[in-house]
């Protein structure tokens, strides 16, 4: 007869697996800021493509898509209707013409602001409810890991 009673019970594989922790805390943490930029009336999409966009001089729709985490015709969807709303336009790059850089608007400018501001405010209370006063060790330790990988797929 086989019986439960005596045997040491097991943790699950998840909950000490790596990948798992990292997704969950990502999503429980992202669900709070999502719920801000839906009460603000803008997607997740559209916010990664408009914070994306801050500092750099335009990116291209493969670039957007991989940093975006999106399949690039959903992207590409996706900025068909950014341009139509005014928050992105399209332009080609001056060194080839041939590449298609997306830039913000001043729309978009004046839209993501706001909401880098949110943004760094959510990451402030995050980081202060876990006693964390800088997250840059963190965020360089998440950096590497990126890093490493990204390295190891390519070769």
């Amino acid at each position: 007869m086989n019986t439960s009673a005596g045997k040491v019970p097991q943790a699950r594989f998840i909950d000490d697996y790596l990948l798992y922790l990292l997704a969950r805390a990502s999503h429980a943490i992202s669900a709070e800021f999502h719920e801000q930029l839906r009460r603000r009336g803008v997607s997740v999409p559209v916010w990664r493509v408009l914070a994306s966009l801050v500092g750099g001089d335009g990116e291209t729709v493969t670039g957007l898509a991989a940093v975006c985490l999106l399949q690039q015709p959903t992207m590409t969807k996706l900025l068909d209707r950014m341009v139509r709303d005014g928050l992105v336009q399209r332009a080609q790059d001056a060194q080839d013409r041939r590449v298609v850089r997306i830039r913000l608007t001043s729309r978009g400018e004046d839209m993501v602001a706001n909401l880098l501001e949110v943004a760094r405010q959510h990451e402030a209370e995050v980081l202060a409810r876990h006693d964390l006063v800088d997250g840059d060790p963190l965020k360089e330790l998440l950096r590497g890991l990126i890093a490493r990988h990204a390295r190891h797929r390519r070769g």
